[in-house]
């Protein structure tokens, strides 16, 4: 079954824009993308609707990490989730040109709270994107498999259309 996850292009600006802005002691922003679900012949194509920045005070301070969100961070995305029919997405950017991956760190943390998300909405798969400057790789969580596997579309939508295949 194909999962595409389509981003419009100006929605993807914001989010770029986001995660540019300094944090006092987080290297880097994080956020939450909320997306529609239409099921296709194909499998499922998520809509990327709303985007929930983490705010300053829901990061923890954890040197060893880019940025720890805290525990309301991610109760702020769930309540979210149980008031709107929607997938949520933990959105970040690695700072190069190309094709991001996920770090262990992203997996073994994303395994950790993504799954919080079903309690909410467990009709509906959650995930992780992560962006480079150009390009994007996402992985998505679900029910029935409660295992992360890659979306194989991320479709940018706007002039030109750009689409980024994930593979592990």
């Amino acid at each position: 079954m194909k999962t595409t996850l389509k981003i419009p292009k100006a929605f993807l600006e914001v989010v770029h824009i986001d995660l540019s802005r300094a944090h006092t002691f987080a290297h880097e922003r994080v956020g939450f993308i909320a997306c529609s679900l239409s099921k296709t012949p194909e499998g499922k194509m998520l809509l990327a609707s709303t985007y929930l920045p983490v705010a300053d005070d829901d990061y923890e301070d954890v040197p060893s990490v880019g940025a720890m969100m805290g525990s309301a961070a991610i109760r702020k995305a769930m309540e979210y989730a149980y008031n709107n029919p929607v997938s949520m997405f933990h959105v970040h950017r690695h700072d190069h040109r190309g094709r991001p991956m996920f770090s262990k760190i992203d997996v073994s943390e994303g395994a950790k709270f993504i799954p919080n998300f079903w309690n909410v909405r467990p009709d509906l798969p959650h995930g992780l994107l992560v962006l480079s400057k150009n390009a994007a790789t996402a992985a998505v969580w679900d029910l029935s498999t409660k295992a992360p596997r890659y979306v194989e579309e991320i479709c940018v939508i706007g002039r030109p259309l750009v689409t980024f295949r994930s593979r592990p």
